[in-house]
């Protein structure tokens, strides 16, 4: 399989400071970090990992929970044994909820020893691609779709909100948990010793066209997912500029938070590359079509 990545991310237009964070790897081999791929890179033998984090809490105090967590996560790499942490599904799931646990530590630890950071606390979102497989974790708000051209967008991560009770419960639509006033108020993060930082998890298979999206809520807080659709369908697998283009949007329909956006884009090893001219022609067949 071969991987494309990019990653975007902008302060929107109502915050003075950014405090989402993101941390990507093409080739955990290589160990090069946030490093985007401008033309698709063979998966190697360890895969593929991303992460994105929206920190809370306090002045100055979500970038700093934000910036532990992306920390965390990379030294964890760092550090392990991936060939074996890679001989199971099960083992490479536990060594995903031991990041986002000893994520969960490092921020607490600071807070003990800095109290202006308390209150502090982040959202995680990870994705390690693998073989055939992607690995999900989350715990909060922040999410992971997968985009295909044959199949549409589809939502792999389930929010951790108070929005989402009431949408499990029957008592919300999803249309109407996109405008409800407590939408953005999450029922789990990392660096709270109030909630819990247990992750969610997920395995799902990937196939050739798999664009996976890792978000902060300054995405799909300001556009539905229909717009974000829209938007994956006219940059589709190369996807040049596509993050740039969801954050764009995102700001255009009013910017009231930092918003975060990494894709990841999944083509088998026997597709043809096209040339840039043929990508432009087809875009514009595409939305002549759509017109």
């Amino acid at each position: 399989m071969k991987l494309k990545i990019s990653a975007s991310t902008d302060v929107g237009k109502e915050r003075t400071n950014n405090e989402d964070a993101y941390l990507f790897c093409s080739d955990l081999c290589a160990s090069q970090w946030n490093i985007p791929c401008s033309r698709p890179v063979h998966l190697g033998e360890w895969g593929a990992f991303a992460v994105v984090a929206d920190g809370m809490g306090g002045e100055n105090a979500g970038e700093v929970a934000s910036a532990i967590a992306m920390e965390t996560f990379k030294t964890e790499f760092l550090s392990a044994d991936l060939h074996e942490v890679t001989s199971s599904d099960e083992r490479v799931i536990a060594f995903l909820r031991n990041c986002v646990s000893t994520a969960d530590r490092a921020i607490q630890r600071r807070i003990e020893t800095d109290p202006t950071t308390i209150g502090m606390g982040t959202t995680v979102v990870a994705l390690w691609l693998f073989e055939e497989k992607a690995y999900l974790a989350w715990c909060g708000d922040s999410r992971c779709y997968v985009f295909n051209s044959e199949v549409g967008l589809r939502l792999l991560s389930k929010d951790h909100s108070y929005v989402q009770e009431l949408v499990d419960a029957g008592r919300l639509t999803e249309r109407e948990a996109f405008d409800h006033p407590d939408n953005n108020v999450i029922t789990r993060c990392i660096g709270d010793a109030e909630t819990s930082a247990e992750p969610d998890t997920r395995v799902v298979h990937t196939h050739h066209g798999d664009i996976f999206l890792l978000c902060s809520d300054g995405l799909n807080g300001c556009i539905h997912d229909d717009v974000i659709e829209t938007v994956m369908h006219r940059y589709g697998i190369w996807q040049d500029g596509g993050s740039e283009a969801l954050v764009r949007a995102a700001l255009d329909a009013g910017g009231f938070d930092n918003v975060t956006v990494v894709l990841l884009s999944c083509l088998s090893d026997g597709a043809a590359e096209m040339s840039p001219g043929l990508i432009d022609r087809l875009k514009r067949r595409f939305f002549k079509r759509r017109t």
